[in-house]
């Protein structure tokens, strides 16, 4: 218990730093993966293309290749920014390919017809995407999105490797300060136990919500 109380500011930094990567990646994957969603049902096929390359190259890279990737390689084209900025780039992008094949998965339960029926009326693509399919869509892909974003939280953890604040970081400072390694993790687990539960519990909320007939 030791390590908690005499660490708290510690920990605390760390929580925050995991807290703030998750929210910030969590904007990012789920706007570029509901654009990819669009585009990998796009009538054009360029897009489509476009989408399909987005979520092949994505999904089959390691994650930590792609860290590597954006911190090493943007700044070589003259982007600069700061390290958790280049983090939260690569969880986002990284996290949208599984977003969208979420949402694509959610698109494709969605009859037919009803697009037919939206086109007929004289609806655009985007009218009958945002207007008809998602929101019959909606309620079908919130678990799987809420457990993709849950992975996400633990997956910021590959942060703390490239001088991102985080929560797991920690233990090298406070290995360093000789505490004992095992309460060290256990602390840090609860951490990350909060984290992932606080989500589960939110997306469990909107399940509920948008499951009631109206």
């Amino acid at each position: 218990m030791d390590v908690l109380t005499k660490n708290f500011s510690l920990y605390g930094k760390g929580f925050l730093g995991t807290v703030e990567l998750t929210v910030y990646a969590s904007a990012v994957a789920l706007v570029l993966g509901f654009l990819m969603a669009s585009f990998r049902v796009s009538p054009v096929g360029s897009f489509r293309a476009l989408g399909t390359v987005w979520v092949n190259v994505l999904r089959n890279t390691p994650l930590t290749l792609l860290f590597f990737a954006v911190l090493l390689g943007l700044p070589r084209f003259g982007l600069v920014l700061p390290f958790k900025l280049f983090a939260v780039i690569a969880l986002g992008c990284y996290t949208s390919a599984f977003i969208c094949e979420a949402l694509r998965s959610g698109i494709n339960t969605v009859p037919t017809g009803q697009g037919e029926a939206a086109r007929s009326l004289g609806m655009t693509f985007g009218q009958t995407l945002s207007g008809v399919v998602l929101p019959q869509a909606f309620r079908s892909v919130i678990p799987p999105v809420g457990s993709t974003l849950i992975a996400l939280a633990k997956n910021s953890a590959i942060a703390g490797a490239f001088s991102v604040t985080e929560l797991l970081g920690t233990y090298k400072t406070l290995n360093e300060l000789g505490y004992d390694i095992v309460w060290t993790f256990i602390w840090i687990a609860v951490g990350y136990l909060i984290i992932t539960l606080t989500i589960s519990a939110v997306f469990n909320l909107l399940e509920k919500y948008w499951g009631v007939a109206r």
